[in-house]
């Protein structure tokens, strides 16, 4: 087997390549424990319902949500049937599209949501943000986006783009 080719990581690169897997591997199932602690959801549901809290109308694609989420078609439907379930979301076909379904956030879906947001994001703030000091913010926030541009597929790159020039400064 030939490596001389292979562009090996310096010590630099592997430190925050472990650091950045050692966050990967940990971060969901921290705050999926933490939510389902607080409030009786999973993450992936606190995800979609935030995701449809924060659009207009209150209301996504399946594909939008499938696509922001990283989640296939078939793995959001059962998210969505299930939050469905609950009375926090409703699904319709799509008036532009009849092939398309749409999912949108229920009151109760949206009492939900801001009952479970207040301890979700003392949590995060926990984890994440105190750990960083401020001028730290910016750097991270590039780098991150850079890696997020290269891993994240089209349509949740448009998708998460938009969300991103909506929310607050």
């Amino acid at each position: 087997m030939i490596m001389d080719d292979v562009p090996w990581l310096d010590e630099r690169e592997r430190d925050c390549w472990v650091a950045l897997v050692n966050i990967a591997m940990r971060l969901e199932s921290t705050l999926d424990t933490q939510l389902s602690k607080d409030s009786g959801l999973r993450m992936v549901d606190y995800y979609v319902i935030a995701m449809l809290s924060e659009s207009r109308d209150l209301t996504l694609t399946m594909g939008e949500l499938a696509a922001r989420s990283n989640s296939s078609p078939s793995r959001m439907s059962h998210v969505v049937k299930r939050l469905e379930a609950r009375g926090w979301v409703r699904r319709s076909p799509s008036e532009v599209d009849g092939r398309g379904t749409l999912a949108t956030l229920t009151d109760l879906g949206l009492q939900t949501i801001e009952t479970a947001a207040p301890e979700h994001v003392r949590h995060v703030r926990r984890l994440v943000f105190d750990a960083l000091d401020p001028e730290d913010l910016g750097p991270l926030t590039a780098g991150l986006t850079k890696i997020a541009e290269r891993v994240t597929p089209p349509l949740a790159r448009r998708s998460v783009a938009d969300s991103q020039a909506t929310e607050p400064a």
